[in-house]
């Protein structure tokens, strides 16, 4: 089954050095969907076991498994437009709307 459009949680406003999550969900897409976030139209990048020097600056933990996206300490770096896409493999993968987070 295709997913559906996933219902993203995306704070308007965070304090600097704060924790912040953002979630990304949809329940039809069967085998489960994987979820990929995006920034100002980017997709960002998992952080990886090797920790090379691109991922040396990532300061977030996304789950592609659980749609989450995890800032332990938010910056004034990481305001931006955020959206997430779900794809299973199966049809279209569907993204929800654009949402600004103000650091």
């Amino acid at each position: 089954v295709a997913p559906t459009t996933p219902v993203c949680e995306v704070p308007s406003s965070a304090m600097t050095g704060t924790v912040v999550q953002l979630s990304c969900k949809e329940t039809e897409g069967s085998p489960p969907s994987e979820y990929q976030w995006y920034k100002n139209g980017v997709a960002l990048l998992e952080k990886t076991a090797t920790g090379n020097a691109k991922a040396a600056n990532i300061t977030y933990n996304m789950n592609k498994k659980s749609g989450t996206l995890l800032f332990n300490t938010v910056t004034k770096n990481d305001t931006g437009e955020y959206f997430c896409e779900a794809s299973n493999g199966i049809g279209l993968s569907q993204k929800c709307s654009v949402k600004r987070m103000q650091v």
